[in-house]
């Protein structure tokens, strides 16, 4: 007699963890499509002053990724296949944004549920939302807070660039990393020219 595990009890079984795979999987891009729109939503209300509202959109987001996370447990390939690290990365930028054009500070990765990559990126991405504030500032001609964002800016790409890992494991934050000084140094030219032409203009004769 044969002691080989009859197949009619082994495919059911891979067949019952295949689907309860791919409705995890579904789930998961679904949650991470929701993540994304809600995240950027956010950013754009910040802008627009609407902080509130950009406080309950990432109210909104986060327990949409709890509930994907939740629904991820026990498919690890499914968590790591990288659309759930680019939602939580879009998270991070969005929740780091608020925290820094409201006078907050940064949040750590431990109190967005973010895993490390994706936290890294994501504040690195926020850079990029900090030089928009700045300039939209600027054309205002509204000066004030200029610099203490321009700090924060600073801050956040000093210590990225002390990171030195490969970047299967960091999300590719070398390559973020660069766009960040490029962006930090583009907007500390923009504000240090707009300060010296309007130093220039009070210093003009009544």
């Amino acid at each position: 007699m044969s002691d080989t595990t009859p197949l009619e009890t082994v495919i059911p079984r891979i067949l019952d963890h295949f689907a309860a795979k791919n409705a995890a999987r579904e789930q998961a891009l679904s949650a991470s499509r929701a993540i994304i729109r809600m995240s950027a939503n956010s950013i754009r209300a910040v802008h627009r002053g609407e902080f509130d509202q950009a406080a309950r959109m990432l109210d909104d987001a986060k327990r949409v990724r709890d509930d994907a996370v939740a629904a991820l447990e026990g498919h690890a390939d499914v968590y790591y296949a990288g659309f759930l690290h680019d939602a939580q990365k879009e998270y991070a930028e969005a929740r780091t944004t608020l925290a820094l054009l409201t006078g907050g500070a940064i949040p750590s990765p431990e109190e967005l549920g973010v895993e490390y990559p994706a936290y890294l990126n994501g504040i690195a991405e926020a850079v990029g939302e900090m030089r928009r504030m700045i300039l939209d500032r600027l054309r205002a001609g509204h000066f004030e807070g200029c610099e203490e964002i321009l700090d924060a800016m600073d801050h956040i790409y000093s210590v990225l660039v002390t990171i030195d890992f490969p970047d299967a494991m960091t999300g590719g934050l070398r390559r973020t990393t660069d766009q960040t000084r490029g962006i930090l140094e583009k907007t500390r030219g923009d504000l240090t020219m707009a300060i010296v032409q309007r130093q220039a203009i009070r210093s003009l004769p009544s």
